[in-house]
């Protein structure tokens, strides 16, 4: 705790001491001309559709609240935070907001009144958002009902809610930029990476954060702060890299859901119905190229459990053989699509096995879409398991058919037994 407020110090010292060359930092590329963000139903349409690529109802809307009108709460290790309201309601929304304004919030991570967007707001990813794109949006959000509902102030602790604290962390870990294509990669490619360094902003989940909340936004995995999931490596063959995927794998897991390699559960099940399921089949491709290019990597070194003992072994294989089999088979193949296989799967072998342990307790769900009108899921077993048959099922499980994952502990259980879903 002494080396982080002795970091956070450094940082305001920094940040007042560079303050002088940090404004000149925020970019301004102007509009093409007001017709770039006019309420035509081109313009509308369009600004419809990268507000789904964005994924932005997700962390501006409350269940069961009307959409885009702010106020879902979003926890951090730093304290809570709240989407604001996007209609265009002039007193609470962005109603008295113009294209400029949006598109410094979007590029610049600055406000219209100046002071400086908690990065929970992927700025650090948007940045990369062409003008057109953003004057698009721009259109489609001034295009919505006003939704008269205040922005609720964000519940940060000191020093967090302090902007030099938050300057001195641009200055380490925010350089706005435009997205540069390289043009031998072909327009495919370049699409594809455009949504997913750009509007998708995946590393904002699949990429590790440190103690002051720096990414090194490389899609090499981490444990998202607060919610208890860790989201893999997209590089790494031994967690969710997909460089020997068949593309069409890829677009059946990004557009549905579903796929013969893989299913998408927890926080990605979200993503996938809230916005990858809207794209275009063509995005869904740019996407898959892109990540199929990504350099193989070795998965980030994790903690080398210990094997399971044979008591533990024999008492998850009892528990497999009278809750699991049915569906997953006496081998562990599963019953694909709608029961996905055990053996093998990078999923059931990730160390840390927090995903493995919160769909055994809370269940897994793939997400309703277009694709997948109907998914099977399955039950939780939270309230019929303690903490110790989890880890023995767990343990049998990335111990058969080939698996050569580390077992696991009632401590591992418990500490993600009370972890909210949401």
């Amino acid at each position: 705790m002494k080396r982080l407020v002795l970091a956070l110090l450094i940082l305001v010292a920094a940040a007042l001491a560079a303050v002088a060359i940090f404004w000149p930092r925020a970019q301004h590329v102007p509009s093409a001309s007001p017709a770039a963000w006019a309420p035509t139903p081109d313009n509308i349409a369009r600004g419809a559709y990268l507000a789904r690529a964005g994924d932005c109802i997700a962390c501006h809307t409350v269940r069961g609240g009307q959409a885009y009108a702010g106020g879902r709460a979003l926890d951090t290790p730093f304290g809570r935070l709240y989407g604001p309201n996007l209609t265009p309601d002039r007193e609470t929304g962005i109603g008295a907001w113009s294209a400029d304004d949006f598109w410094n919030a979007l590029h610049n991570g600055i406000g219209r009144d100046g002071r400086l967007l908690y990065p929970a707001f992927p700025y650090t990813n948007y940045t990369r958002v062409t003008r057109a794109d953003s004057d698009a949006l721009y259109a489609y959000f001034r295009s919505l009902a006003p939704v008269r509902q205040a922005n609720r102030p964000h519940e940060l602790d000191f020093p967090y809610n302090q902007q030099a604290v938050l300057a001195g962390w641009r200055l380490l870990y925010f350089r706005p930029q435009v997205f540069a294509p390289q043009p031998a990669r072909g327009a495919q490619w370049n699409r594809g990476a455009y949504l997913v360094e750009g509007l998708g902003h995946c590393s904002a989940c699949h990429s590790e954060r440190n103690r002051l909340g720096g990414s090194s936004d490389t899609l090499s995995g981490g444990l998202i702060p607060t919610i208890g999931w860790y989201a893999p490596s997209l590089a790494a063959g031994s967690q969710a890299g997909m460089k020997d995927w068949d593309k069409a794998d890829i677009v059946a897991l990004l557009g549905s859901g579903v796929s013969p390699r893989g299913t998408a559960t927890g926080p990605m099940a979200e993503v996938v119905a809230r916005s990858l399921q809207h794209l275009s089949q063509d995005d869904l491709g740019a996407m898959a190229d892109y990540l199929k290019s990504l350099p193989a990597t070795d998965a980030p070194a994790a903690p080398s459990g210990e094997p399971a003992s044979r008591q533990v072994l024999d008492q998850g294989r009892n528990i497999y053989e009278a809750r699991c089999v049915d569906c997953h088979g006496a081998d562990g193949q599963g019953k694909a699509p709608a029961y996905p296989p055990l053996a093998g799967n990078r999923a059931v072998t990730l160390t840390p096995a927090v995903n493995a342990i919160r769909i055994v307790l809370n269940g897994g769900f793939p997400p309703g879409t277009r694709g997948n009108p109907r998914p099977y899921g399955m039950p939780p077993y939270s309230h019929e398991l303690d903490d110790a048959e989890v880890a023995a099922v767990l343990s049998y499980v990335r111990a058969s058919w080939g698996n050569a994952a580390p077992g696991v502990s009632a401590a591992d259980v418990n500490r993600y037994r009370s972890v909210p879903l949401d």
